[in-house]
């Protein structure tokens, strides 16, 4: 392993997703040095929507608006559940931090304290959800209200269509209409993307020139909904000149990924951590680890090759599952990636899945994933934590299925606060 540096962290985080992130903030708000490695690819596919805890049993389907009393039921039927290793006033803490944070950062969240949120997706269906980007809440209030909405679209723009949503939202929502325009400077063109548009209206004279567009438009609506890409930054102050300008409220629709919610989620992170002094290792993997019960970690980092080491006190583990490369499945197990960690899995690769592809209760293999102690510290097969002070959060996880039970950003919040300040405590 080459040289390291001279400097020896408190905390090396594995991982740029949500979990990593959020821990990477959590730990920086606690005055620790931190090192945080990993690629931010996954991020930008996230909505910028804030699940807690949406449905519950997975295999019915149910949908709760309360989202606490759908973690009370959950951890009475799953008490293996991560959920079930917290109290839910740290849940709350967590994510009143979290978004406290961002708030700091000019990204500004909504939500109803105790219950969920609705709104619209480019779908047209409803999505049940915990926190909701300011820029969106506007649409929020108006489906709770069923009033009148014009709903906008942009000709070349893929994946979203005001038409698609008004006809499949119909029944919920009758007071839709739509209308489709020619995003200003865009007239050449066939085809337009959405960071691009966003990137435009940046600048106050391409927000008049689009007002000037949609404002003919509006005629005794309570509200227009367009797709997100109200700016790259601070979408708020966006919206709140395009509504000066149109005179009516104006809310985001969210878009398919790659998104600028996303982008902009991804931003606001980053734009924390590196004001708080977190060192981050962009694009690089560990490629190698020493470490002991006892001893400081020692991780070989780099792209292809160790280029350098990082030391540091602590780990908290946020790989991801597959798609995030902390999981890897080859023809016979399931392993972990950095660690070498003893995975939770069925008991063969004939029982990973359902013969069923749509089987209510999902497929085995959503719940594989690492087991931990109260502290979230890996377990190994004898039941007991492989190192004192190696943590595991977010969705590498076992014994929860957050696709199904729309508890993603929860689960990566809720177990990165869990496990910093059991750093901390340690």
């Amino acid at each position: 392993m080459p040289e390291s540096e001279s400097i020896t962290y408190d905390l090396a985080i594995i991982g740029t997703g949500m979990a990593g992130m959020a821990a990477g903030l959590f730990a920086a708000n606690r005055g620790l040095s931190i090192a945080q490695i990993g690629g931010t690819k996954e991020i930008i596919f996230a909505s910028g929507l804030f699940d807690l805890m949406g449905v519950h049993p997975a295999e019915t389907g149910h949908l709760w608006q309360d989202p606490w009393a759908a973690i009370d039921a959950l951890v009475r039927d799953l008490p293996s559940h991560p959920y079930a290793r917290m109290k839910k006033e740290d849940i709350q803490a967590a994510f009143d931090e979290i978004l406290s944070s961002f708030q700091e950062a000019d990204f500004n969240y909504c939500r109803h304290r105790n219950r969920n949120a609705n709104l619209l997706t480019p779908m047209g269906t409803t999505k049940t959800t915990y926190c909701v980007p300011k820029s969106m809440w506007n649409g929020v209030e108006a489906l709770e209200e069923k009033s009148s909405c014009l709903l906008i679209d942009i000709r070349g723009l893929k994946g979203f269509s005001g038409g698609l949503i008004k006809d499949a939202g119909k029944d919920r929502w009758p007071d839709l209409s739509h209308h489709r325009i020619v995003f200003p400077g865009t007239e050449h063109l066939t085809e337009v993307y959405a960071e691009h548009l966003a990137n435009a209206l940046i600048l106050s004279q391409n927000r008049e020139k689009l007002a000037q567009v949609v404002r003919p438009l509006v005629k005794n609506v309570r509200a227009v909904g367009m797709p997100a890409i109200l700016g790259l930054y601070r979408p708020d102050e966006v919206i709140a000149d395009l509504e000066r300008m149109i005179g009516t409220a104006i809310f985001e629709i969210p878009t398919m990924p790659p998104s600028v919610s996303g982008l902009r989620l991804k931003e606001a992170f980053e734009r924390q951590l590196r004001s708080k002094g977190v060192r981050y290792f962009s694009r690089k993997k560990v490629l190698e680890t020493n470490s002991g019960i006892d001893d400081d970690f020692e991780l070989g980092i780099g792209g292809t090759a160790v280029e350098r080491s990082v030391k540091s006190k602590g780990v908290i583990l946020a790989s991801g599952r597959f798609l995030g490369g902390g999981l890897h499945a080859d023809r016979s197990h399931i392993r972990e990636t950095v660690f070498d960690l003893y995975v939770r899995q069925p008991e063969k690769r004939t029982k990973w899945h359902h013969e069923n592809f749509l089987h209510p209760g999902g497929h085995p293999i959503n719940c594989a994933g690492l087991e931990t102690d109260d502290e979230f510290r890996p377990l190994g097969e004898n039941s007991r934590p492989v190192f004192d002070r190696l943590f595991a959060v977010g969705s590498i996880l076992a014994h929860q299925d957050w696709k199904r039970q729309k508890c993603g950003a929860g689960l990566a919040i809720a177990t990165a606060y869990a496990a910093v300040n059991a750093f901390v405590r340690r």
